[in-house]
């Protein structure tokens, strides 16, 4: 794969070039992008691949939803359905994505969980509900500039961040850096739990926010309790067991548990990666499967899996969590 990436080195200015003229458009107001009343909050990347946007929009919103009618608005990756879709009592992994139907399996009532690839019309089609919402937040639509969310958070991992990385496709940018002139706020995400000042302060030289610009760290917290759909077990309790993965970087988490001395093979699948049955069937005769909560949102409903299925949570933790959390309520206020 990587000697691939350096033979198409010839065609990353060109990819640099089409991105950054199509950004220059729209912040010329040739190409337009459309303002809302209600506020928007974008999250998203410079990068292909995880940054840990899913963990993000649950923490806003445990941030919001017992102020605001929340919803979130994203693109429902792979699913099977087409236009707008809103998550109800039916939905599913298929009708809505993965991610999707995990903020609605997790949220249920609390929050408006909708899909559309056309972020406009998904954006209209929640303002004209009965219950329309307060805010909506906009999952992974940082390059979606149809649309201008007014507040922009933009998530970059401790480990590659945007400012080391090149354009597709010899890297990974979907865009060029310049990209993060758009953020309100930077977070570095998949830190170590704890990091030194000096580490920070070497960020903070290298992204070099603005004036009006905040960065803020964050580090994700695993459970210590496994969570399938008839009961939970502690983590420390397994002997041995599968991990399956399907998502973009599952290295935090192999770490996780290696760091807990816990014995277990890993089946590693693609981001997203629909499960034939084929897998179902190999799966099945596993004796324990722990899982990520995006890949057990796919997997639960296979009667074959559903007494040996079980999902690690996560959650993230913000540094300056007070001060993050009054920008975003301020935000909205306003």
């Amino acid at each position: 794969m990587k000697i691939l990436r350096y033979i198409l080195f010839p065609i990353m200015p060109f990819y640099y070039l089409a991105t950054w003229l199509r950004n220059k458009l729209f912040d010329l107001g040739i190409k337009k992008s459309k303002s809302y009343s209600t506020p928007v909050i974008c999250v998203g990347n410079l990068s292909v691949g995880g940054t840990g946007k899913t963990p993000m929009i649950e923490h806003l919103i445990t941030i919001l939803k017992n102020e605001y009618k929340v919803a979130t608005l994203s693109r429902g990756y792979k699913r099977k359905s087409k236009g707008f879709q809103l998550g109800d009592k039916n939905a599913s992994a298929e009708t809505i994505g993965d991610e999707p139907f995990q903020f609605y399996n997790k949220f249920k009532e609390d929050i408006l969980v909708a899909v559309d690839a056309d972020r406009q019309n998904g954006i209209e089609q929640l303002m004209n509900l009965p219950n329309s919402p307060n805010v909506i937040l906009l999952d992974d639509a940082y390059q979606h500039r149809k649309v201008k969310a007014g507040f922009n958070i933009l998530l970059t991992t401790y480990d590659n961040p945007y400012f080391k990385d090149y354009v597709l496709p010899t890297g990974n940018l979907r865009e060029p850096i310049s990209g993060a002139n758009r953020a309100h706020i930077i977070v570095v995400t998949k830190c170590p739990s704890y990091l030194p000042e000096i580490d920070k302060n070497m960020f903070l030289e290298r992204i070099n926010p603005d004036k009006n610009q905040h960065v803020f760290f964050s580090s994700i917290t695993y459970a210590n309790t496994l969570i399938s759909a008839e009961k939970t077990i502690e983590l420390e309790a397994l002997k041995t067991f599968s991990l399956v993965t399907g998502i973009a970087n599952p290295r935090p988490l192999t770490d996780f548990l290696e760091s807990k001395n816990l014995k277990f093979e890993h089946l590693n699948f693609n981001d997203h990666h629909n499960f034939t049955p084929v897998d179902i069937a190999e799966l099945s005769k596993k004796e324990l499967i722990v899982t990520t909560e995006k890949d057990f949102m796919r997997l639960k409903d296979y009667e074959v899996l559903k007494s040996k299925l079980f999902y690690l949570p996560i959650s993230i933790t913000v540094d300056r969590a007070s001060k993050f959390s009054s920008l975003i309520k301020a935000y909205v206020e306003a």
